[in-house]
């Protein structure tokens, strides 16, 4: 274009930026309450429980026993439904049984009569594969989980750190998109459960899986975690949120040894024992 006679030049008119929207939550509860009855008397578990977890994150539940933490979990899994309020996945209200879900609880419940690499291949047999193709998943998977070699024992030669690989690796072959652990780790001894979270850590961030774990155990929480939620006594809600920094890009046990572990510790305490029965 040829400039103006008077030396004036005309701007372009610039384009706005874009604006990207942030991407939804990958789990939403909105206003959620869970009502059961035993007989007669009405218990609420939970009431206007809302709370999001985003993408590949890492998020942890703990509160009082008896709030409705497990109760979440079922929700979401479609396992059961709200009474009222909403359960979101991916934008999709749920409605049943979730493919993209799997649980992971605190017993192993394994099948006794099959070896480890029976155990893990169970939920693959729902699946389209071949046999061929289920063990090579299945074989993948137990050696991620330390357990190569192991593949033909059964269950009962097996230690408890060692059952909870196989359910591990059973619960990754069916390749969730969401990871639900209810207290997986809590039966274990400590030092077991140390190293149990190590490797939990590793093989999900590996996996890159959204998690949501239900726990007891503040240090774990603290120590795992990029956001911890803190449920009130029944009926469940949140009572409050905090990130958690620790987790990121460091081992549990880095985090348990950062200077800030004992701050995130006090403050989900302070704010747990007030519902904790004595």
């Amino acid at each position: 274009m040829t400039p103006p006679s008077d030396g004036m030049t005309i701007e372009r008119p610039t384009r706005a930026p874009a604006i990207i929207a942030p991407p939804p939550p990958r789990v939403e509860f909105v206003g959620v309450r869970k009502v059961f009855w035993q007989g007669q008397r009405e218990i609420v578990a939970v009431e206007d429980l809302s709370f999001t977890v985003e993408n590949q994150k890492f998020v942890s539940i703990i509160g009082p026993s008896g709030c409705g933490k497990s109760t979440a979990l079922k929700l979401l899994s479609g396992l059961d439904r709200p009474t009222s309020g909403r359960v979101i996945v991916d934008g999709v209200e749920v409605d049943g049984p979730q493919p993209k879900v799997a649980f992971m609880l605190q017993k192993d419940l394994l099948l006794s009569w099959r070896t480890v690499l029976g155990n893990v291949t169970l939920g693959l047999e729902l699946k389209p594969l071949s046999a061929a193709d289920r063990r090579e998943r299945a074989m993948a998977l137990i050696q991620k989980v330390g357990l190569d070699g192991f593949e033909d024992s059964y269950p009962k030669h097996l230690s408890g750190g060692m059952r909870q690989r196989v359910a591990l690796a059973r619960t990754l072959a069916v390749d969730p998109e969401i990871l639900l652990l209810d207290e997986p780790l809590s039966a274990l001894d400590y030092q077991t459960k140390l190293r149990m979270e190590e490797e939990l850590i590793r093989i999900l961030a590996e996996e890159r899986k959204t998690v949501l774990l239900i726990t007891h155990d503040i240090a774990e929480a603290v120590s795992v975690s990029d956001k911890v939620l803190v449920c009130s006594g029944r009926p469940g809600r949140i009572k409050a949120e905090h990130e958690i920094p620790l987790a990121k890009h460091q081992s549990p046990e880095a985090a348990r040894n950062n200077p800030e572990f004992v701050r995130y510790f006090d403050l989900l305490w302070r704010e747990l024992k007030t519902d904790v029965a004595v």
